[in-house]
């Protein structure tokens, strides 16, 4: 009994097997799922996809879901990331008027890149940027070394949770690329 048992889950897994297998070549060409899907083969089946082209213009990109915060004008996306650590302290008199003091000072050489003051006892802390590879806040940092050679010892890269704005152009949706990143 317990051999046609095994034989019998050989057979029906062996079938399984076979109907998941499907060419990589359809897969690789097609620009979206839909087109993957729409895509006659012979011997397969086919599929009518039937929705909104609106719909087939939002495949693959995200306004809405886990990641996507929304203001009123902006969506960004939330993701791991890097920002350039420029100061931290832990002195309750000096470091948040220091902190603030070197945001004020880094705003005025580089207006475009996002800064952020934090307080998390006790330390006031200031991160530069929103990078999405350790490289581009390294660039970044060492713009700041350049700028404010007073900083330099204090500067280093963390690893944290960033915002990506993401822009909204009618119904295309574009997230900035790297080099848009630092100007």
């Amino acid at each position: 009994m317990r051999r046609f048992c095994f034989l019998l889950c050989c057979l029906c897994s062996g079938g399984v097997l076979f109907a998941q297998t499907e060419s990589t070549e359809s897969v690789e060409s097609a620009k979206t799922i839909f087109d993957a899907w729409q895509e006659a083969c012979s011997g397969q089946g086919s599929v009518i996809v039937h929705q909104p082209e609106n719909l087939r213009n939002r495949v693959g990109k995200r306004l809405y879901g886990e990641g996507v915060e929304k203001t009123d004008s902006t969506a960004f996306l939330k993701i791991q990331g890097y920002r350039t650590q420029v100061f931290s302290g832990n002195n309750q008199r000096k470091s948040k008027d220091e902190a603030f003091q070197k945001e004020k000072e880094i705003k005025e050489l580089f207006p475009d890149v996002p800064t952020y003051v934090t307080y998390n006892a006790p330390f006031w802390r200031l991160r530069v940027g929103d990078f999405r590879s350790h490289e581009e806040a390294y660039r970044m940092q060492r713009l700041l070394m350049d700028a404010f050679p007073a900083y330099g010892k204090e500067m280093y890269i963390v690893k944290e949770e960033i915002k990506l704005p993401l822009e909204l152009a009618g119904d295309a949706i574009k997230a900035p690329t790297p080099t848009e990143s630092i100007k």
